[in-house]
Parts: structure tokens; C-alpha cells; sequence
């Protein structure tokens, strides 16, 4: 299951939306499941959220096949080859509309209590639903909000079977779905738990402050960081670069692969991805230049892993990182340094990612590693593959494994770093968060 509930699919959707962040943007939630997912969007993109009240036209005697939909302040769109083509005459369409008018009305009033509308004219709109099964809702809503004077309309959904996102991307001017699986039951197959949204909750969410930034405890308030850095390890001194996001969740260390360094283009996409979320990221070179040329250097695990953890110490001491949680983002031989650092005792890590990683080389270590841990393998990177099944099963700590369907082993194929890169995000603050914001 992709998505752990609304509030996790919301905040996935933020992620992919936040180059919409500096625009005027309104976020409207379908009602009543779309709205939990999108507060979340509303509340990153520090945007108004409501409501898009809408009641599809039904044929009489064919209520599946619309005729067109009705929304607030009068709105209505009228599909007239539908209607001629079923026969539907003026006063037949007359007393659909006015049946499908007073549901909008009732919903409206019931949702807003006494707010007003939000005005989209002139704005982009971003529909959030939290799935879609045959999109006739969310082409709907989409119809309405462009004839209040939309300016632009970008549809954005969990899930949605590609036959449905193919059918709707005529309809908007973007639409993103984060899963579109292949064999598709129902919306709430994507979530582990999809209880009914009730009406209290989507008044309660609309009457919330979404413009305003979230508030998050002061010792890291505001502080924003982007300087390259040296880290001390040893006799040796390792350049680095480390960024802070304003209001960081803590910060992930990265630990490149062989013949890799902290400009690895791989490592640099998903450390902006994390950025985007409010993670900050340290990416360090683990080798001196001279180093390097030693290829037993490249694969001496336990160097690299001494490396690592003096970065931590680093980190842990040096302004304005210092005092977040920490994690680890591994990738090749430099998964296995991760895990071998995070199994000491005073680690302290809240989560630990590995990208087509050799977990296996960490051996013996594995079983120390408790904190919880994603393992990343492409899906046709089958030896990998198979060690890390096999690494999965000596972890002592939490552990998931995800495979990224059709990428190799470096995640080079169209799409696959970016499925990385919301998978370590999606990870990392979870649990980040969870140390940030504790229950």
C-alpha cells in the first residue's frame, strides 16, 4: 500500500507541487475524502484552502452518463452532445439542475458554515481529490473552476488508474498522480487506512489558517543555511557542503558510492528533493583526492564508516546543524558505511536509506542497525536485488524494502531517481517528524 493514509498522501502531493509555492495559487479539495489531503498541500504551499462544491448532471434513467455539472454562485456546463444525443429536452435538464443545484447549495453551506467562497478567477487552481476512480467528479470540478475564471487548473491525486489520468489530462492544464497502478479496485487499495472523512472534519480543516507557515518549535526557527564546509576526520580534512532549509526537519548525511563524490548528480537530485521537504542534507567527500586513486580505498568499509561517523560528530557540534536529528542517505558501497556507522551504539539516527545499496558488505553489523531503515533497489537490478532481500532479514530494527519497477542499478532509466527521491523523502520525514514533533 503506497500510502499510509489522506494526511501521508497529502504531504507526498505537496512535495511534487512545490514549484507552484511562488504562484497565486488556491488549493480546493473535493469533498469529503480530498479535503485531508488537501490541507497537507495547503499547509506546505502556505496557500487558502476550500472546498470545490460540484454535482454532476446525470441522464435520467443513465445517472452515470453526464450531461454536464452545476456548481456554486450558479455556475453550470452543459455538455449539449450528451444531452441531444440522449434525448434530454430543456425542462428534463430544468429538473435534474434543480435537483443536483440544491445538493450543492446544502453541501456549501454545510462545509463553509458562513465563509464565503474563496474567489479562483484570474488564479491557478489546484483540485485535490484523495483518488480517482472514473475521474466524472473530478471532471467536473474542473469544468466549474474554469468557468469561475480559473486561470489555470492543475488536477492532483494519490491514485488514479491510467485509463482514468489519461482520459482527464484534456481537461486541465497539469495533472499529477503519484500511483497508477495497473490493476485497479478501488481508491482505497493505495491506503493502509481509509476511514470515511465525516463532515466535522472537513469544517474543522477549512476553518484553519493555511496561509500562515506552520509553527515549529523555536531552537531552529528561520536559521538557513547553504555554505560548503570542512569536516575533520582523523588527520584528514574532507570538503563538504551543507544546506539548511528555513525550519528544518534534521538533517541527512549523505554517504556517496565508489568512484562517486559529494557532486554525485544522483545524490545532489535526491538532496533536493529533501530540501523541497524541509529536510536539510550534508553530502561530504568520504576520500581525500589522493585517497581515491587507491582503488582498496574506495571499498574499505570500515574507513568509509569511520569517515561517517565523523561527519555525525561534526554535525552534531558544529551551528546551525547542530541539535537535529540525524540521518543517513547511502547509496552503493556507501550504504554499507551507513549501516556499519549506524549499527554503534551512540549512533542516534531516526532513519537510514540505502539506494541501491550492498548492504551485505556491512556483514555482521546488520543486526545492530535499529534505526529504521529503507532499502531501494531498481527492479532489474536482480543480484542487488537479492542481497538486499537478504540484508532485509538481518536488520535489527524497523525495515521496509522498495522496489522501483524496471530501473537498474543506478536508477538511470526515465523516472526511477525521481521515485527514489520521494521514497527517501516520504521516509526521512516520517521519521524525522516524528522526533521533531512528538506525539
Amino acid at each position: 500500500m503506497p500510502f499510509t493514509d489522506r494526511g501521508d498522501a497529502g504531504r507526498r502531493l505537496a512535495h511534487r507541487l512545490e514549484p507552484l509555492a511562488d504562484q497565486d495559487v488556491v488549493v480546493l479539495g473535493l469533498p469529503r475524502g480530498g479535503v485531508p489531503v488537501a490541507h497537507q498541500v495547503a499547509t506546505h504551499l502556505h496557500r487558502p484552502l476550500d472546498v470545490v462544491v460540484v454535482r454532476k448532471l446525470g441522464v435520467p434513467g443513465q445517472p452515470e452518463l453526464g450531461m454536464g455539472a452545476v456548481g456554486e454562485d450558479g455556475v453550470r456546463v452543459i455538455n449539449d452532445h450528451i444531452r441531444r444525443r440522449a434525448g434530454v429536452d430543456a425542462t428534463h435538464l430544468a429538473e435534474v439542475e434543480h435537483r443536483e443545484r440544491a445538493q450543492v447549495d446544502s453541501r456549501a453551506a454545510r462545509f463553509r458554515r458562513g465563509r464565503p467562497r474563496t474567489p479562483v478567477a484570474g488564479r491557478t487552481v489546484v483540485l485535490v481529490d484523495d483518488g480517482i476512480a472514473t475521474g466524472s467528479t473530478a471532471r467536473a470540478a474542473a469544468q466549474v473552476v474554469r468557468a469561475q475564471g480559473a486561470r489555470r487548473v492543475v488536477l492532483a491525486v494519490p491514485v488514479a488508474p491510467p485509463e482514468a489520468v489519461d482520459a482527464l489530462r484534456g481537461e486541465v492544464d497539469d495533472l499529477i498522480c503519484l500511483e497508477t497502478p495497473s490493476v485497479f479496485l478501488a481508491v482505497g487499495q493505495a491506503y493502509a487506512h481509509f476511514e470515511q472523512t465525516s463532515d466535522a472534519e472537513v469544517v474543522d480543516l477549512l476553518s484553519r489558517d493555511h496561509t500562515a507557515p506552520a509553527s515549529v518549535p523555536e531552537p531552529r526557527t528561520g536559521r538557513t543555511s547553504d555554505q560548503d564546509v570542512a569536516v575533520t576526520a582523523g588527520a584528514v580534512t574532507l570538503p563538504g557542503h551543507l544546506h539548511l532549509p528555513t525550519h528544518p526537519l534534521g538533517l541527512v548525511i549523505f554517504a556517496h558510492g565508489s568512484g562517486s563524490s559529494r557532486h554525485s548528480p544522483r545524490n545532489q537530485r535526491v538532496a533536493d528533493a529533501l530540501s523541497a521537504g524541509h529536510i536539510g542534507t550534508l553530502l561530504f567527500d568520504l576520500l581525500t583526492p589522493e585517497e581515491e586513486r587507491d582503488r582498496a580505498r574506495v571499498f574499505d568499509i570500515p574507513l568509509l564508516a569511520d569517515r561517517l561517523r565523523s561527519a555525525t560528530t561534526w554535525a552534531r557540534q558544529h551551528p546551525p546543524a547542530a541539535g537535529l536529528p540525524l540521518g543517513y542517505f547511502g547509496a552503493s558501497t556507501g550504504a554499507a558505511a551507513a549501516l556499519w556507522a549506524a549499527a554503534d551504539r551512540d549512533a542516534d539516527l531516526a532513519a537510514v536509506v540505502s539506494r541501491g545499496g550492498r548492504p551485505d558488505l556491512a556483514g555482521p553489523h546488520l543486526p545492530g542497525v535499529h534505526a529504521p531503515t529503507l532499502l531501494v533497489v531498481g527492479g532489474r537490478d536482480e543480484i542487488v536485488l537479492e542481497l538486499n532481500r537478504q540484508a532485509q532479514a538481518r536488520l535489527g530494527g524497523p525495515t521496509d524494502l522498495a522496489v522501483v519497477p524496471g530501473a537498474t542499478h543506478l536508477f538511470e532509466e526515465p523516472g526511477a531517481l525521481d521515485q527514489v527521491a520521494d521514497l527517501a523523502t516520504h521516509w526521512f520525514t516520517t521519521h524525522l517528524s516524528a522526533l521533531t514533533h512528538p506525539a
